[in-house]
């Protein structure tokens, strides 16, 4: 996951990708449950979880588990879909659409809803690790592949005030793992990349800081409750005091 010199160098920034790794969407069932209501649709036991396991399975969740096959007509806006919110919305919306719903307007809903703070939850260590390194004077970056503004999420959870800047794709029009939004986070943070620690879950997308000469440190996307501590090592990459496991 991190080679020798990543593992003892010592981070004078940060950056973190957001899904994934500091926060992590609803589940599957609780999105589209909430849409539901809203909407005053009801469902029997047995068409909810058709429902709910056939979204799951395209994908349509962003943030979710990811489609197990994108259809051939969407696979090239796929492949793009975080350079602008309109090919993220464009993108999702085709996913969600090869499900068949109680009404048709519940597809846009469903995209909606996953961009509200309360479909996000930070894990149980992301307010302490970010709260030590804004305490330390250690700039953070949030760098995320995404196709709507986030710091809302941020500002609703109470952690936007430890974060120094954002790089977002669709506000760069590049994606991870392009080292462009790596640099722009760099340069926002006034930071030298071999100085800089990035902090994803995806070994392809987040490890493209290293082109850039980043460290790299990976940690698991699971559910919040199965994630307790994986943020913890980050501190001592960061030098900071804490007594942190040595690994994710």
């Amino acid at each position: 996951m991190k080679g020798p010199e990543e593992r003892t160098r010592t981070a004078k920034a940060v950056m973190f990708d957001f899904s994934g790794t500091l926060l992590r969407v609803e589940p599957v069932e609780r999105w589209l449950g909430h849409v539901l209501a809203d909407a005053r649709i009801s469902l029997t036991p047995t068409e909810f979880e058709l429902c709910a396991v056939r979204l799951r399975d395209a994908g349509a969740l962003p943030g979710g588990p990811a489609p197990r096959e994108v259809p051939p007509e969407l696979r090239a806006l796929w492949s793009t879909r975080d350079r602008s919110a309109r090919e993220h919305r464009a993108a999702y919306l085709g996913l969600s659409r090869q499900v068949p719903l109680p009404r048709p307007e519940l597809h846009e809903a469903l995209y909606e809803r996953h961009m509200l703070p309360e479909a996000w939850q930070p894990y149980p260590d992301t307010e302490r690790v970010l709260a030590a390194l804004h305490g330390r004077g250690i700039p953070v970056a949030v760098v995320s592949n995404i196709g709507w503004d986030l710091r809302p999420v941020f500002r609703a959870h109470g952690l936007d005030a430890y974060v120094t800047a954002y790089a977002l794709s669709f506000e760069h029009g590049v994606q991870k793992p392009d080292p462009r939004l790596f640099r722009a986070a760099c340069e926002a943070m006034d930071s030298d990349p071999r100085d800089t620690l990035m902090v994803g879950d995806d070994a392809h997308a987040d490890a493209g800081a290293r082109e850039l000469g980043c460290a790299v440190h990976l940690v698991r996307h699971l559910p919040v409750d199965e994630r307790p501590d994986g943020l913890l090592p980050v501190l001592a990459g960061a030098g900071c005091r804490e007594d942190v496991p040595s690994d994710a």
